[in-house]
């Protein structure tokens, strides 16, 4: 069935809904509803002027002025303006709205989108990172209707985007023929201010204070905007600069285990039955940092007659990091340590309880500490200049841009270890309850430098580069015609170059036996901070280690040092290493390179249509997209010593139909009905040819990987009805249930490949799936509740859930063809609860936020054969946020992230084991608490 002739069929049971609604709907309609026939664009302006001065309550908000109306700020602008967004909008949206500058509490875009019915958010280094739609992350982003990109992705990152810079984040759920394609999740939209927004001239902006209660550091965060308008003898015009810098220390504290769960070793010493299965290895990892992002957007607007208006806008998105990550682990079967001690889980026999682990230090085996010291520095420039142009029937608009991205990463890493033999006792579920792995060292004292020898030093860059160019012309016509009311056509180039290169090395310096204190910048350190909270920290959960400073300080002395070293050990393998450390700084090499070439055409057409069913008012968008991309992606492979270069071209055409049918059976009650076919492309490293091999000259098997040029664009078919009730202009209650169907989720997976010379070997690499079926359905709820008497009527709520069945086929490099297993990363309940309040100078939100269990990813034996998997507990999240208007143009803000603290708590299946698990990762993120105002002048 065609996507047409799916819409024609529910468009019919769409009808025959309509006649069966009750018809008090009807008779509790509105009559002063905002329009409805405007595009989302021109929502936000209906639904109001703008807002007082933020927190200033122009009247109070049940105050009834003259002619009646109810005029407001703060959260209930915000909500009406979203809500007025999705009710006006042709395709099935939600949205985010910051009515007054900064009012967002949130630290960047991702957090703030976590709250959205059907979004998600995946968190790491005590931020919202990766963002789902509906469970799928394989989305389409856009700054101001405009694709940004980085270097390294095709999308930018959301938590780029400072939440104080924001206008408004809009997630479309649906697309349309005129809109960017390029992801099956659907796109998310970032809105920023333009001079034309506003009266005249202003200033607005926010300061504040932030602390994480395990980082244990105050940051500085501010945004400040500027902008006038004015009339002149050449038209209007108006400017706009917005300034923004958000800063945090963070550090996120974790016990985990390898996610490989094996037998122990043929010859690795074991006291008593080796009939158990046990994690590869285990560890404590403290991912800490500082990280900063400068922000600069600006636009000029002119507007030389009513009908024509010219446009240049400019961003600048910087991300920077200094990481000072700590980690203590060793090798539970690599490296055949002794195991003894052992206590069996009784539950399941064939898994353990604890362990003693002697490792062989005679033969330079042992535990392995490590303070690694990442710094990355990623700039992005985007340049735009626009124009439109309206007449009487037609409208003209289009749109030049030019994006440059640049990040580059330098790793300067000191291991060290025990100087003399240690034991350490493993226990594998501290505390019960999915506690997590965790492990002492007897009669070790961590905290003394004295007690330690070095291992090795890591040195290591890479540089990714991206510039690209996108064009677009679009033309809207309006006509006379009986039902077809307007139509749209247009033409998209985009044109993309991306460089991938970096170069690393190591040296092995334990033979030396050097004392940690002895070397450049080992004795700056001191015992790290831990994390931890409630109790909860391992026997092993504070070391002495380096500073960052101290490492980064005297980088050059330590390569002098691995220079000196590597020559005085003089071993086949240190002469090897040797042969890398000629430079002053590492070299790129040729087989961790890879170029990326790509252009795309797109022609759209489609029409607008409208017409009444009886009394029942239809319309909606039917239309298709054709994108042509044409691809080129070189890349290096190191094989039996030599680099082998490998390219890949493709060559593609997607043809990408859309319609949507909206049923308008009172003024406050619609339905909506769509049916769409989206593509996602691969990632540029993701279609990398070159195989990196892990041992080439080690024990088989041989391991290695790689990207995978044959991956295809994942495709699907999307089906989607929502039922849409708005009762009042801040409430609402919406329904929606939704299917895709969709072809070749990519996952990562172990693949034996042959490769000349060494034959056969076990290559991880991603690899398209069989088909996969995402369905659900999902409801949401807000209002104010004004009825209520005096300072209650204050009070509001937004209430939302998600539900999601999903299912793929594995991929056929699985031998298990038509076996059906989860989608990694989709939970199949999510909810948000959100408490308000805003009466007066008062404005409060308590935000709960609960996502189901997770499936990380699938695990594969040496054969390619599927094993297991990771999953994660459900997921909660609480946060807070409280401002009072102190004075008309100053508001006071206070904020709490993470109240509750509740761990993440990873699982891994044990293979062969139906009900058994090892805890695989438990990780604590700070609460972050922030203090702060927001003024607008």
């Amino acid at each position: 069935m065609t996507t047409l002739q799916e819409l024609a069929r529910v468009s019919g049971l769409a009808i025959a809904v309509a006649s069966l609604w009750p018809a008090a709907a009807s008779a509790q309609a509105n009559p002063a509803a905002e329009p409805q026939d405007s595009t989302p664009a021109q929502a936000a302006a209906q639904a109001g002027p703008p807002a007082a001065a933020d927190g200033a309550v122009a009247a109070a908000p049940d105050a009834s002025p003259a002619n009646g109306d109810i005029v407001v700020t703060g959260l209930r602008r915000s909500l009406q303006t979203a809500q007025a967004l999705k009710r006006n909008s042709d395709q099935i949206v939600d949205a985010v709205v910051a009515e007054d500058i900064g009012k967002l509490p949130d630290n960047n875009a991702s957090e703030a989108l976590a709250r959205i019915t059907g979004v998600q958010v995946n968190r790491s280094s005590d931020e919202a990172g990766g963002v789902q739609v509906r469970g799928l992350p394989n989305l389409t982003t856009t700054f101001n209707s405009r694709e940004m990109f980085t270097a390294e992705l095709r999308n930018v990152a959301l938590q780029d985007f400072p939440a104080g810079a924001l206008a408004g984040l809009e997630v479309y759920k649906t697309t349309s023929a005129d809109q960017i394609e390029g992801g099956i999740a659907g796109l998310i939209n970032v809105r920023s201010r333009r001079p034309f927004d506003f009266d005249g001239f202003q200033i607005a902006g926010a300061v504040r204070g932030t602390y994480g209660d395990q980082a244990k550091t105050y940051d500085p965060n501010f945004n400040v905007l500027v902008t006038d308008r004015w009339d002149t003898a050449i038209g209007e015009l108006g400017a706009l600069v917005n300034v923004s810098y958000t800063q945090l220390h963070y550090l996120t504290s974790s016990r985990y285990i390898n996610g490989n769960i094996v037998s122990p070793g043929q010859n690795q010493p074991v006291d008593g039955d080796r009939n158990f299965v046990l994690p590869e290895s285990a560890g404590v990892y403290y991912d800490r940092g500082k990280r900063w992002r400068p922000s600069v957007n600006g636009t000029l607007q002119w507007r030389p007659a009513d009908n024509l208006e010219f446009y240049i806008d400019g961003l600048f998105q910087g991300a920077r990091t200094d990481v000072a990550n700590d980690f203590a682990g060793l090798n539970l079967v690599s490296d055949n340590p002794r195991l003894s001690n052992i206590v069996r889980n009784a539950a399941e026999p064939g898994t353990l309880e604890s362990v003693t682990v002697t490792p062989d230090f005679a033969n330079g085996r042992g535990i392995d500490f490590s303070r690694s010291t990442r710094a990355g520095r990623t700039n992005a420039f985007q340049g735009a200049i626009g124009g439109s142009w309206k007449g009487e029937r037609a409208t003209i608009s289009t749109d030049f841009a030019y994006t440059d991205s640049k990040a580059e990463y330098t790793d300067y890493n000191l291991d060290f270890a025990p100087g003399s033999a240690q034991s350490a006792d493993v226990v594998f579920d501290i505390g019960g309850k999915d506690g997590g792995a965790a492990f002492g060292l007897p009669g070790f004292n961590a905290n003394d430098p004295n007690n330690y020898i070095l291992r090795g030093i890591y040195d290591r860059r890479s540089l990714a580069t991206g510039k690209g160019i996108q064009w677009r012309i679009d033309l809207k016509l309006q006509t006379e015609l009986p039902v077809i009311n307007q139509i749209d056509v247009g033409f998209r180039l985009t044109d993309r170059d991306a460089r991938l290169q970096s170069g690393g090395r190591y040296a092995t310096l334990r033979p030396l036996n050097l004392r940690l204190t002895d070397i450049p910048g080992g004795d700056s350190g001191e015992p790290i901070d831990a994390g931890f909270r409630g109790g909860q920290a391992p026997p092993l959960s504070q070391w002495y280690a380096p500073t960052r400073d101290g490492i980064v300080g005297n980088i050059e002395a330590l390569r002098d040092l691995a220079r000196r070293g590597l020559a005085q050990i003089g071993t086949p393998a240190a002469q090897a290493e040797l042969a890398l450390w000629a430079s002053d700084i590492p070299a790129y090499v040729r087989n961790e390179r890879l170029d990326a070439l790509e252009r795309s055409y797109a022609f759209y057409g489609q029409f607008h249509y409208g017409f009444d069913v009886g009394s029942t008012p239809v319309d909606g968008v039917i239309g298709v997209r054709l994108v042509n991309t044409a691809a080129k992606l070189t890349g290096n492979a190191l094989v039996g010593g030599d680099v082998v270069t490998s390219t890949s071209r493709q060559n593609y055409v997607d043809v990408l139909p859309s319609a949507s049918f909206r049923a308008k059976f009172t003024d406050q009650l619609q339905l909506r009905l769509s049916a769409t076919e989206t593509r996602t492309r691969p990632e540029y490293n993701q279609l990398n040819p070159a195989i990196t091999i892990g041992n080439p000259n080690g024990t088989p098997p041989i391991t290695g990987n790689s990207g995978n040029i044959n991956l295809q664009p994942i495709l699907s078919k999307n089906y989607d009805a929502s039922l849409e009730w708005y009762f009042s202009k801040t409430g609402s209650l919406t329904g929606a249930i939704f299917r895709r169907d969709v072809q070749g989720f990519i996952t990562n997976l172990n693949v034996p490949t042959d490769v000349p010379p060494y034959g056969q070997i076990v290559v991880n690499r991603p690899e398209n799936g069989g088909k996969g079926r995402l369905q659900g359905a999902e409801v949401a709820f807000q209002t104010f509740f004004d009825f209520l008497p005096g300072w209650l009527s204050g009070f509001g709520t937004q209430l939302n859930a998600t539900y999601i069945d999903a299912s793929q086929a594995l991929p056929l490099s699985l031998g298990a063809t038509g076996q059906d297993s989860d989608i990694p990363g989709v939970s199949k309940w999510s909810y948000n609860a959100v408490g308000i309040y805003e009466k007066g100078p008062v404005s409060a939100r308590l935000a709960y936020n609960w996502r189901s269990r997770v499936t990380n990813f699938f695990a594969t034996d040496n054969a390619g054969q599927l094993i297991g998997a990771e999953f994660n507990r459900p997921i909660e999240r609480l946060d807070f946020s409280l401002s009072v208007a102190a004075i008309e143009a100053v508001t006071l803000t206070f904020d709490v992230s993470n109240i509750t603290g509740s761990p993440y708590r990873a699982l891994r299946a044990v293979p062969g084991l139906a009900n058994a698990s090892y805890p695989r990762d438990v990780r604590y993120e700070s609460r972050v608490f922030a203090l702060g105002a927001r003024f607008r002048f």
